[in-house]
């Protein structure tokens, strides 16, 4: 279960880490999307590349699955709620426009 500060603070442009269940390594990336606000159903979507390939996680706000999770950075000013725009860029072209590394 993740923590109520923690909660609070998954918005879109973050960076973070996700533990999963009885995997060792956390997955971190970038918080792409955030949906439902905080209602049962809520998800956040998280985008990072492995081995050059552009890989996404949806995480349910609520699932036991989730052991931890860690905010990495937060940036300053993000004027979208979904960063879909964020799969078609190189990722020095992301920084530079959201301030945060992919």
């Amino acid at each position: 279960m993740i923590k109520e500060e923690i909660l609070k603070s998954i918005k879109s442009g973050a960076r973070i880490k996700v533990w999963e269940g009885t995997i060792a390594a956390p997955f971190e990336g970038l918080v792409i999307a955030r949906k439902h606000g905080l209602q049962p159903g809520a998800t956040f979507t998280v985008r990072s590349i492995v081995a050059g390939v552009g890989v996404e996680k949806v995480y349910p706000l609520y699932s036991p699955y989730i052991t931890k999770a860690e905010i990495v950075s937060s940036p300053k000013k993000v004027h979208r709620s979904k960063l879909y725009f964020v799969r078609n860029m190189p990722g020095r072209v992301v920084r530079k426009k959201i301030g945060v590394s992919v």
